[in-house]
């Protein structure tokens, strides 16, 4: 039994890859492993994320369950050498990874590091981006709805991927509560990119 990529230390063995692709007019290199989400490839949520991205040059971003790193190294490319992006994971191996990425893809303007949740963060954002681990549950996507209303700028705001059929329902009403205001940006594949605003 493999674990979950939702957890501080994967036991799974090393089975170490890694990939290139083509986004944002650039080509990227991931390095990835077993115990991170997606290891294979960019999931297709992510990727309609990436698409979405309002984020402009010189915001400061917060990618919550960074992964190994595609969604905040998007976005660093994205906010270029003004901006900054934040990249936080639970996972110790994903965080490892996502600074060797970081790294491969010479990208500087980025800081990881590892938080349970917003638990090691104290900074507030111009953006928080997350594809969160909607397999964790409720319990632990919805706190962090909550916590990135905190860590927003006012005007600042959150993005996420969310499948139509897991949950997007109930997590634009989540977002509707805690924000006031929630919109989709974006439908393509049975996903959706939600958005709501710090106002």
């Amino acid at each position: 039994m493999t674990d979950h990529y939702y957890t501080s230390r994967p036991q799974s063995s090393h089975e170490e890859r890694q990939f290139t692709v083509e986004m944002l007019h650039r080509r990227f290199v991931f390095k990835t492993d077993a115990g991170v989400f997606s290891k294979t490839e960019i999931d297709a949520g992510t990727k309609l994320l990436i698409a979405s991205l309002p984020v402009q040059p010189g915001d400061i971003v917060l990618d919550v369950g960074c992964g190994y790193g595609p969604l905040g190294l998007a976005a660093a490319h994205l906010v270029g050498p003004a901006g900054r992006v934040d990249m936080i994971d639970i996972n110790e191996r994903a965080v490892e990874l996502a600074k060797i990425n970081a790294k491969l893809n010479q990208i500087s303007n980025v800081r990881i590091w590892q938080s349970d949740g917003f638990e090691a963060v104290q900074d507030t954002y111009d953006w928080i981006i997350t594809n969160p681990p909607i397999r964790a549950g409720k319990k632990v996507i919805y706190p962090m709805v909550e916590a990135a209303y905190e860590h927003l700028r006012p005007e600042g705001g959150l993005v996420l991927v969310i499948r139509t059929s897991q949950g997007a329902k109930s997590m634009e009403q989540k977002m509707q509560q805690v924000f006031g205001n929630v919109s989709t940006i974006n439908i393509k594949g049975g996903y959706r990119v939600l958005q709501s605003i710090r106002n």
